[in-house]
Formats: structure tokens, sequence, C-alpha cells
């Protein structure tokens, strides 16, 4: 992957205090302009998943046809898969899976009070917790999280530097008067718009898996001040591997998987 590769005529969506802003970079002086908006609220959609559980792909056709539809009653679904390692030892290795998002998994078990954790399932927001495929209480736990206010967040000024990093601008707060933003994390995710695998062996052995939103990387970039600001130039290396066309992810969240205070999102596509 080269910074060339990409022509950086990027669709950024821009989350400013409740409201969704689609401009699109321009190819040659990265400026861009606005030329949609609507008002909805930003809710992050989180699916644990792994290619060695044959109870996951019902759970993963659930989060594409989320991420697809986008908005649920005036909610702004912003869609995450992390892929977990336990599985790994069960006749398939998920190419996808990372320890670090098993973990991530197992703070979100803690705070819901759970004895233990498991596939397929499907957080949001950092409130709800509940089986992936279940597309009832999916849609009832984004509507219900859609009325809570969040901390106005954007992601902006986005430009590769050399052929694996970008840099962005993330700003955030001040936090709406019903949240505290002290002490908040800001997050960062790298996502695949979309993988492909043929699995030939395990629980899914001849299956061919499709995915999207696909966590490549996750990182945190800092934590917000007082009023829940925050406003920095970040970067983020992208792992060998990543697609051309992906998404990268800011999600301002109470400590220990907490409750996720914002969320905002910038596709990237060639």
């Amino acid at each position: 992957m080269t910074s060339d590769r990409f022509t950086l005529t990027a669709v950024i969506g821009v989350l400013m205090s409740g409201t969704l802003f689609l401009p699109r970079l321009g190819e040659a002086d990265g400026k861009y302009c606005p030329n949609h908006s609507e008002s909805r609220t930003p809710v992050l959609v989180e699916l644990f998943t792994s290619e060695g559980c044959s109870d996951c792909p019902p759970a993963d056709a659930l989060l594409e046809k989320l991420d697809r539809r986008e908005s649920i009653n005036n909610v702004a679904v912003i869609a995450l898969s992390e892929h977990v390692d336990y599985w790994n030892d069960i006749g398939w290795k998920d190419p996808y899976s990372s320890g670090e998002y098993s973990l991530r998994q197992g703070a979100y078990g803690r705070q819901f009070g759970l004895g233990s954790v498991y596939t397929p399932q499907m957080v949001v927001d950092g409130r709800a917790q509940f089986v992936g495929s279940n597309e009832r209480d999916a849609v009832r736990a984004i509507e219900n999280a859609g009325k809570i206010e969040k901390i106005p967040l954007s992601l902006s000024s986005i430009r590769f530097d050399g052929a694996n990093r970008i840099v962005l601008h993330v700003e955030a707060g001040p936090s709406p008067s019903s949240l505290s933003g002290g002490n908040a994390e800001m997050l960062l995710a790298v996502a695949d718009d979309t993988d492909i695998s043929s699995v030939t062996r395990g629980e899914n052995a001849g299956r061919t898996l499709k995915h999207v939103a696909v966590v490549r990387t996750l990182v945190s970039v800092g934590k917000l001040g007082s009023g829940g600001m925050f406003s920095q130039d970040v970067a983020v290396n992208l792992i060998r591997g990543t697609t051309r066309n992906f998404r990268v992810v800011a999600i301002i969240q109470q400590p220990e998987a907490g409750r996720v205070l914002g969320v905002g999102i910038a596709r990237i596509s060639n």
C-alpha cells in the first residue's frame, strides 16, 4: 500500500452535535465542501464474532444489514466487527482475530456483570449487550441509545503520511450538560469496509463468509479534558492487509469499556 494508491476522494462522515455532514475531499487539493446533511444521532454497534463459531454467520449478516441500512429512526448506525481469538485453537484460525478484541470483550463482560463472554455478542454504545443475531434486540437497543445526547465529535484533515500511516484531526466537545466527559478516553479504530474468507476447517468448514467493518487496528489516542474537550492531530498505523476501502471510527468512551459518549466516522475509498 502506498499513499498514491489512494486518490483521497474520500467520503468523510463528520458527526457534530448529533448532525451528520457528508463532505467530499477533492482529488487535487484535499479540500472538501458539504454536499449533504441530516440530523441523526450516532450510535456505535460492535459485534464480537469469530470465523470459528458456527453461530456467528447470522450475526455477521445482521451487522451487514445494519451497516447497509445506516439509519434507524433518526439514528446513524456506526458498525464495527471485532474478531476474538479464543476460537482459534478449534480447527480454524480467524485471520482477522486478535487477543486485543478478546480483552475488550472481557472488559465489557465485567461492565455488564457477565460470568463469561460468548460469541456472537453485540454491544450497543457500551450500554446494552445481547446475542448478536437477535435483530429485535438490536433495533430496540439502537433506538434507546439514540435518545441519549452525545459529545460532539468530528474527524477532519485526513491525509496519508507514507505508505502505511494516516494522520487526521480529531475534535470533540464540549460535553452536553447531561454528560460528564471528564476522564473519558478517545479511541480510534481502523476497519476494512468488507472482507471475505473461504473457511476450510473448523465449525464453518466449506463456507464462504462475508464480513463488514472488520477492525484491524484499535488504539487509544488520549483522554478528554475538562468539559469533554479534545483537539489533536493524531497518527494511526495501518497494519498489513488493510483493504483499500476502509473506515476510521473515533470513539469517546468511559474507562474500562464503559459507556460510549460520542462516536464519529470517516470513510476512505479508492
